[in-house]
């Protein structure tokens, strides 16, 4: 049996609007020079977002009175998080999964433009086991 992605088209568009601006930009600016770039070419394509959003954390299905700030809120329900170094962390990818965790949304992408190509990770929330 075949498993659609969830949000396939979404994240399509995404991460095509960010290897536009890489492909204009190229590496070696700072993480918030992509991000107002970025927040012109997802203007550019019509891709619904919400810059520096708050979003609620929970434990244990109640909000904490901390919350994350996304770099990008897409489409209301794909949390964004631009990168701009050498190489891909760990703790990167570790902190996306947390953010997705704990604020009970389902997917995420991380994006770094600190390389000479634009390097893309796709996250799930995947409920654990109890």
């Amino acid at each position: 049996m075949e498993h659609e992605l969830l949000y396939k088209e979404e994240t399509f568009k995404i991460i095509g609007a960010c290897m536009t601006v890489h492909r204009e930009m190229g590496s070696g600016f700072l993480e918030s020079v992509y991000q107002e770039a970025l927040e012109q070419e997802m203007e550019n394509q019509q891709i619904h977002f919400e810059c520096q959003k708050k979003i609620p954390i929970y434990y244990k299905g109640k909000p904490l009175k901390k919350y994350f700030k996304a770099d990008f809120l897409c489409f209301d329900h794909i949390i964004l998080e631009l990168k701009s170094t050498a190489f891909m962390h760990q703790t990167g990818e570790s902190q996306l999964i947390n953010y997705l965790k704990a604020t009970n949304f389902k997917v995420g992408l991380l994006i770094n433009f600190g390389e000479s190509s634009l390097q893309w990770k796709r996250f799930i929330n995947t409920p654990t086991p109890k």
